[in-house]
């Protein structure tokens, strides 16, 4: 089997010269990763054996190696010596991860986890955006300012958008000096950048949530708390309608 991305060189290692094989190892990685998350390896299960995974992908034990160690790492997979490598329940993958993300790719409507990401931003977000309107230095503020400057020109690109979305929310998070909300946004914000790129994919027109942030923006710079958080309040509210919009355009199969 040849791996993804690699259409006319193969993977074996062997030969091959040092500097391929980050490369190499990194695609074998996210092959399998896939391919659990597509169910091809369903949770429960073991793994076919080192050698089983060699001919699959084409590599050798060293490189089947590392990738596992990753896999590992992200909660995916547990090895049981002398038993093998078992695919993990899905509670217990780190989802936050921006490679989980983007190996679980479009099934991330199957997972639930758009969902689950709004509900985590229900319970932080105006509360953040309250703290924000009475802490938040002018430099941070202006930082706010700056990225939804950003979000309004980005006009129909949906990239662009997104990254200055997420700029807004991650300096709001910052502003609010709770040390535990300034760490939940480096931890969050790999899972927020896919709420949010969904949710205005969705969107047939994004002025709403423009003027919705600008009106943010003017809260904090008038350290009215009550307004910031009713902003923030309306702002999760139709990322909700969005999100739903989004939902609907990918029907979760019923077998998932």
């Amino acid at each position: 089997m040849v791996v993804q991305g690699q259409q006319e060189q193969p993977l074996a290692v062997s030969g091959e010269k040092p500097g391929r094989r980050p490369r190499v190892q990194k695609n074998v990685t996210r092959t399998i990763a896939t391919d659990i998350c597509a169910d091809v390896f369903p949770v429960g299960t073991y793994l076919p054996t080192e050698n089983e995974l060699c001919d699959r992908y084409g590599v050798s034990r060293t490189v089947i190696r590392e990738s596992l160690k990753i896999l590992e790492s992200k909660g995916l997979v547990r090895g049981r010596s002398r038993v093998g490598t078992i695919v993990c329940g899905k509670d217990e993958w780190n989802i936050l991860d921006q490679q989980v993300l983007e190996w679980i790719g479009a099934r991330i409507f199957e997972f639930d986890l758009l969902t689950c990401i709004l509900d985590a931003r229900r319970a932080i977000e105006p509360f953040a955006a309250e703290f924000a309107a009475e802490r938040a230095t002018v430099q941070e503020i202006a930082e706010i300012e700056r990225a939804w400057q950003q979000m309004r020109n980005a006009e129909g690109d949906v990239e662009r958008f997104t990254q200055a979305d997420v700029a807004f929310h991650a300096g709001l998070l910052k502003a609010s000096h709770n040390q535990v909300f300034v760490q939940l946004s480096s931890i969050i914000q790999a899972a927020l950048e896919f709420s949010l790129h969904a949710s205005n994919e969705a969107a047939d027109a994004r002025d709403e949530a423009v003027d919705i942030h600008r009106m943010l923006v003017e809260a904090l710079r008038m350290r009215d708390k009550v307004a910031a958080r009713e902003c923030s309040r309306r702002m999760l509210e139709i990322a909700a309608r969005d999100l739903s919009i989004a939902v609907t355009r990918h029907p979760v199969p019923p077998s998932a």
